[in-house]
């Protein structure tokens, strides 16, 4: 398990997209890599892929951001064709927002960040997707919901997703 608040991600640098591209690397570009190999190689290992995520702004936040950047690697995880080599797997995606962003909502174009999680794992050939939206946290915030009643709403759906 990695906890992405706790790992100091790198975002792509000019070295990072450098060592990225030949065959052959450098002692230098090695270690420009070395948390990029790192993360590729954990998500090869795994068979289940969790990813637990607020949304701000309407998107995923910086870190995971640089994650999917870190692990979309040509040649490792993704085909010199474009196509996903982190085939086989699930994918369980836990969404908490303070906007409400299902089908039948008035503001569900504004949900940039499950388009953006659902179009990183298919790149990286990972399409048994279940994403569980835990949508209007803001009911917290506000003092109409504990934490415990707010999660227990959807811990049916958790369960059901790690089996």
């Amino acid at each position: 398990m990695r906890d992405l608040t706790d790992t100091p991600l790198t975002f792509v640098t000019a070295p990072l997209v450098t060592g990225l591209l030949p065959p052959q690397h450098s002692p230098e570009m090695k270690a420009v890599l070395q948390l990029s190999d790192e993360l590729a190689a954990e998500l090869l290992e795994t068979d289940h892929l969790v990813i637990s995520t607020p949304v701000y702004n309407y998107n995923v936040p910086a870190a995971l951001k640089a994650w999917g950047d870190h692990v979309v690697r040509k040649g490792l995880t993704l085909g010199v064709d474009g196509k996903g080599l982190v085939t086989g797997k699930k994918a369980t995606v836990l969404l908490a927002s303070g906007g409400v962003y299902t089908d039948d909502s008035p503001i569900k174009d504004r949900d940039i960040a499950t388009h953006y999680l659902k179009l990183i794992l298919n790149v990286l050939g990972i399409t048994d997707i279940t994403f569980i939206a835990a949508g209007g946290a803001k009911t917290v915030d506000l003092g109409e919901l504990s934490t415990q009643d707010f999660l227990e709403t959807f811990d049916h759906q958790i369960q059901k997703s790690l089996v």
